[in-house]
C-alpha cells in the first residue's frame, strides 16, 4: 500500500524546492526582469514563451498553455506520479518521507517530527525562563530589545544550570538518545551522563520558513567564551542551508528587500528599529544554498558586515556566492569599528537609511575594499591594485558597466585605459568599439598617443591557427559546446581575423537560436572567409572526449596568445632601455612591463 502525504509534508517541500534551480537541470532559462524564460519542453517552438517565476515558484508557457508549480513540472516532464515527483524534490532537499512499507523510512520521518517537536517544547522552555529572570531581562534592556521584539522572535534564556532543560524534556516523555540527537544536550567525557549544551546564555530560535524550530544560537550575558554558541548539525537542522530570520522575511514581503548580516543581534535590532528585513547566517561563512534560500524571498540584496579586516572579507566572499547565483547584491558600508547593531542604535534608522541609500554595487566595493588594501599612491601599491581588480574585472568582460569601471580604475591610479584593457583581454586591440584589425599580421600600435611605440610584427603561429579552427569546427556542431565555451572564451579572443568574424557571428546565432543555418552564416561573410568557413566545416573531427578537447584547444591559443605578448614587452622594454634619459613615467612604465614581462615567462615555461 503507498503512503498518502498531508497538506503540511507537502508543502514543506515545495518551500524547499527553488523552481528556477530544478528547471534548469532540464532546459536552458535565461533571466528576464523578474521571471526567467527558455524554449517550452512540451512543444516544438524557435522563439522562447516558457516563462518561470522565482518569486511565485510557478511556471507558464504562453505557446502551449502548459503551466503549473515544481512538482507539476517533474511530472510532465519526466512522466512522474504525483509520489514520485514528490519523492525527487524530497531527496534534492535532504527531507525524509514515511513510506507505507517502509518500516525504516517511516521511522525516520516520524523521528524527524518528534525532533521538531522536541525543540518547539525546548524553545518554550527557554522563553517561560527568561520572563522570570531579572538578570536576563536586564541585559536585553540594555540592548535596547522589548518584549514585542521577544516575542516576535522567541527570544529565551537558558538557566545556569547543567540539568533543569534534560530533566524538564525527559519528564515531558522524550528519549534521551532523541534529546542527545536534536543538540540541546552533550554527553560528559566518561560517557557517564548528559549536560545542558546552553547554559546562562540568550537564547536565539532559528526558524525556518514553515515556522519549525530547527535549532538554537546562543549568546553570553557575561565574559564567558565562547560568545556565540549553536546547535550542532543535526537531522533536521543544517547551518549552511538555513539563514537566522529567513521567517519573519518570508512572512512580510512589503519590501522585498534582504540586507546580509552577521549576527542574531544584528538581525535583531535592525528589526527594533523598522528595517525587518535582515538575515544571518548561522556563525558559517555564507554558502551557495542560502543565496539560493535568499533570492526567493527578496528583489534587492544587501550586505552589512562588519567594518573591519574579517568583515570585508567575508564580504567579498558573500558577494561573489551571490553573483555566482546572478544576485547583483549592494554593500552597506559603517564606520570602521561599528555593526549594524551599534550603528542603528546610536544613529537610528534615517542615517541607516541613508546608508543603504550609499551603498556599493558589486565593482565598486571591490574597488573601494583594494584602495583601502593598498596605497595607490606608490608604484607598488598601483600594481597591486590594478592587478587585483583587472583579475576580478576579466569575469566581468561584455557587461554594461564594464567600459564605466575601467576608465574609473584608470582615473583612480593614473594607469592608462589601454594597460588595463590590456591586462583584461589578453593583448588584442583595446578600441573595442572599433572593428577587428587584423593586427598580427599588421604592425601594431597602442591606442594612446603618449604610449605610441614603433611598430611590431605579429604572425601567427599554425598550431595557433590549427587550434582557432578546430574550436570552430566544434563550435558549429553543437550548441552544448557553446554554452561551455563563451564566459571563458569569447568571440574576440580569436586572434585570426577571419576565424574572429566566424566566431563572432556563432556566438551572435547561438543567442537567438539552438541550431545554426550554416547558409545564414555564409551569407554574412564575404568569399574567402566564407571559403575558409568550407574548409573549418569539412575538418575531420578525431576528438572522442569534446570537453578535453575544448579545454586543449582554448589552452592552445592562450598559450599562444602569451608568447605574442610576451616578443611584444620584450621589444618595448629594450625600447625604454635603449634611452639614455629616461623620465620618471617611463621608469615606472619600465618597472611594470618587466613586473608583466617576468611573470609571462614563468607561465610560458609552466605550461610548455
Amino acid at each position: 500500500m503507498s503512503y498518502t502525504y498531508n497538506d503540511e509534508v507537502i508543502n514543506e517541500i515545495r518551500e524547499a524546492s527553488d523552481i528556477v534551480d530544478i528547471i534548469s537541470d532540464y532546459i536552458e532559462l535565461k533571466k528576464t526582469g523578474l521571471n526567467y524564460k527558455g524554449i517550452c519542453p512540451f512543444h516544438n517552438e524557435k522563439t522562447p514563451s516558457f516563462v518561470v517565476s522565482p518569486n511565485k515558484q510557478i511556471f507558464h508557457c504562453f505557446g502551449c498553455g502548459e503551466g503549473g508549480d515544481i512538482i507539476t513540472f517533474l511530472m510532465k516532464h519526466r512522466n512522474l506520479t504525483f509520489i514520485e515527483a514528490l519523492k525527487d524534490l524530497a531527496d534534492r532537499s535532504n527531507i525524509i518521507l514515511p513510506e507505507g512499507n517502509d518500516d525504516a523510512g517511516k521511522k525516520k520521518y516520524d523521528e524527524r517530527e518528534k525532533l521538531f517537536k522536541l525543540n518547539r517544547e525546548a524553545a518554550l522552555f527557554y522563553y517561560n525562563n527568561l520572563k522570570s529572570n531579572k538578570r536576563a531581562l536586564k541585559y536585553l534592556k540594555s540592548r535596547n530589545i522589548d518584549f514585542k521584539i521577544i516575542n516576535k522572535f522567541g527570544i529565551g534564556y537558558a538557566n545556569d544550570s547543567w540539568d533543569d532543560l534534560f530533566k524538564y524534556l525527559k519528564e515531558k516523555g522524550y528519549e534521551e538518545e532523541l534529546i542527545y540527537k536534536v543538540g540541546l544536550i552533550v554527553q560528559r567525557r566518561d560517557k557517564s551522563g548528559y549536560y545542558n549544551r546552553f547554559r546562562n546564555r540568550i537564547i536565539f530560535p532559528i526558524i525556518n520558513i514553515r515556522g519549525k524550530v530547527l535549532g538554537f544560537g546562543g549568546r553570553v550575558i557575561d565574559d564567558g567564551q565562547p560568545k556565540y554558541l549553536n546547535t550542532p548539525d543535526t537531522p533536521i537542522f543544517n547551518k549552511g542551508y538555513n539563514l537566522y530570520g529567513i521567517n519573519i522575511i518570508k512572512d512580510n514581503r512589503r519590501y522585498d528587500k534582504a540586507i546580509l548580516v552577521e549576527g542574531y543581534m544584528d538581525v535583531i535590532s535592525l528589526n527594533k528599529y523598522g528595517v525587518d528585513y535582515a538575515v544571518a547566517s548561522l556563525g558559517t561563512a555564507f554558502t551557495e544554498n542560502q543565496a539560493k534560500l535568499l533570492k526567493r524571498y527578496a528583489k534587492e540584496f544587501y550586505i552589512c558586515y562588519d567594518s573591519d579586516e574579517a568583515g570585508m572579507r567575508a564580504t567579498d566572499k558573500a558577494l561573489e556566492v551571490l553573483y555566482q547565483q546572478g544576485i547583483k547584491a549592494k554593500v552597506i558600508i559603517l564606520p570602521k569599528g561599528k555593526d549594524p547593531d551599534d550603528f542603528i542604535k546610536e544613529r537610528g534608522k534615517k542615517a541607516y537609511q541613508e546608508a543603504i541609500n550609499k551603498s556599493l554595487d558589486l565593482i565598486d566595493y571591490k574597488i573601494y575594499m583594494y584602495k583601502k588594501k593598498f596605497d595607490i599612491n606608490k608604484p607598488e601599491g598601483k600594481i597591486k591594485f590594478t592587478k587585483k581588480i583587472t583579475q576580478f574585472l576579466k569575469k566581468m568582460k561584455g557587461s554594461i558597466e564594464f567600459d564605466v569601471y575601467i576608465n574609473e580604475i584608470s582615473n583612480n591610479t593614473g594607469i592608462s585605459v589601454d594597460t588595463i584593457k590590456n591586462e583584461i583581454y589578453g593583448y588584442r586591440d583595446n578600441n573595442l568599439n572599433k572593428s577587428y584589425k587584423d593586427k598580427y599580421s599588421k604592425p601594431y600600435f597602442r591606442n594612446n598617443i603618449k604610449d605610441r611605440i614603433k611598430p611590431v610584427e605579429f604572425s601567427l603561429e599554425p598550431g595557433h591557427l590549427t587550434a582557432e579552427k578546430r574550436l570552430l569546427n566544434l563550435l558549429l556542431q553543437d550548441k552544448n559546446i557553446y554554452n561551455k565555451v563563451k564566459e571563458e572564451f569569447m568571440y574576440m579572443d580569436f586572434l585570426d581575423e577571419d576565424n574572429r568574424k566566424i566566431a563572432e557571428i556563432i556566438y551572435k546565432k547561438y543567442e537567438k537560436s539552438e541550431v545554426l543555418n550554416i547558409e545564414e552564416i555564409i551569407d554574412e561573410l564575404d568569399i574567402n572567409t566564407s571559403e575558409k568557413l568550407r574548409n573549418i566545416i569539412n575538418l575531420v573531427s578525431n576528438d572522442d572526449n569534446k570537453e578535453k578537447a575544448i579545454k586543449d584547444y582554448v589552452n592552445r591559443i592562450n598559450y599562444y596568445k602569451k608568447k605574442i605578448r610576451r616578443d611584444y614587452l620584450k621589444k618595448e622594454i629594450n625600447q625604454i632601455k635603449d634611452k639614455t634619459d629616461k623620465s620618471k613615467g617611463e621608469v615606472e612604465k619600465l618597472r611594470v612591463l618587466m613586473m608583466e614581462y617576468v611573470q609571462l615567462d614563468k607561465e610560458l615555461k609552466v605550461n610548455h
